[in-house]
């Protein structure tokens, strides 16, 4: 359950990956399909290759490798892509500041206009009292006054643009890996860490669950009867006496072909040691059929049970067979 999980969790990561990479509709069903294959060898290879020979791994191991990193970097893909529109999102929950009356820089040229007035008005002089002088830089230092207030607003509306800006960027960064720029990480490098770390452990638990699923039946030493030996890979045949009065049932009996049948490896393996080419010893068998430990073992037992059954019945023929 956990490995059928793991993998169809991977394979989902897998087609969201493609479909965000892809541009046309062919490139992406192309990315999606090649996810999806190198998901299920980076599961199942580990599983398929253990009862194979030594080489088979090791080539097997290399192939895993390949499809373990080209995975881990689509997940990867997906993981930032998915971190960067969860920020957007969050981001676009921040209110808004809009921008209201003048510039600044257009209110400080028109305030440098008005000083400039002013300070011409104040150098001028006259005999006689002039009122519309005085009119005139009583109405420009209004203006100054005006403008400063308007300076003013203008800053404190920049001011409110700038903390909504920067609200923004701390909305739009990860809460988990942002805080890691205060120790001299980067944000896209954090992240492309924490992307990878996910992939990665996701795909070791895949593997070890399939790993653990698939494994090869154990063999148990438990003793047996002759009639109930195949269990461990050879079919006994009982064998029936024979009735006196019938010669043919005589016949038929004593010649009779081996009471067993035995699977292919087993069958080689008792012929070479028939032969004298083979001790049947694990490591011996290992190498003669070129499989894992655990297999050359179950096809020892079997070879020592068909053996003894062998020997057990030409010292033991039953009542009424003459050989």
């Amino acid at each position: 359950m956990l490995a059928l999980t793991a993998t169809i969790t991977a394979v989902c990561l897998s087609v969201l990956s493609g479909m965000q990479r892809g541009g046309l509709p062919a490139e992406r069903a192309l990315w999606v399909a090649v996810g999806v294959v190198l998901v299920i060898a980076a599961h199942l290879l580990p599983a398929l290759c253990r009862p194979h020979a030594r080489a088979v791994r090791a080539a097997g191991a290399v192939i895993w490798f390949g499809c373990v990193a080209a995975t881990c970097y689509g997940h990867a893909v997906f993981f930032l892509t998915s971190a960067r529109h969860a920020g957007e999102l969050r981001a676009a929950a921040v209110p808004v500041v809009t921008p209201q009356g003048r510039d600044l820089t257009a209110i400080a040229r028109d305030r440098a206009d008005a000083v400039a007035r002013l300070a011409r008005a104040n150098a001028r002089r006259c005999a006689e009292p002039c009122p519309s002088l005085t009119a005139e830089r009583t109405a420009l230092a209004a203006k100054l006054d005006a403008i400063g207030v308007e300076q003013a607003e203008a800053a404190r509306h920049r001011s409110q643009q700038d903390r909504a800006v920067a609200a923004r960027d701390v909305a739009q960064a990860d809460p988990v890996t942002g805080p890691l720029a205060a120790i001299g990480w980067s944000t896209s490098r954090a992240d492309l860490l924490a992307g990878l770390a996910f992939a990665l452990v996701l795909e070791a638990v895949a593997c070890f669950a399939w790993l653990l699923a698939l494994r090869p039946a154990v063999v148990t030493d438990a003793a047996e009867t002759p009639a109930h030996q195949g269990s461990n890979g050879v079919t006994v045949v009982p064998v029936t006496p024979v009735t006196p009065p019938s010669h043919d049932k005589m016949q038929a009996a004593t010649t009779s072909p081996e009471p067993m049948t035995v699977p292919t490896e087993v069958g080689r393996v008792l012929e070479a040691v028939a032969a004298g080419e083979l001790r049947p010893t694990v490591t011996e068998i290992r190498k003669y059929l070129g499989c894992s430990q655990t297999r050359a073992t179950i096809v020892r037992r079997s070879v020592e049970a068909a053996m003894d059954l062998k020997e057990s019945i030409r010292a033991n023929p039953p009542s009424g067979i003459h050989c």
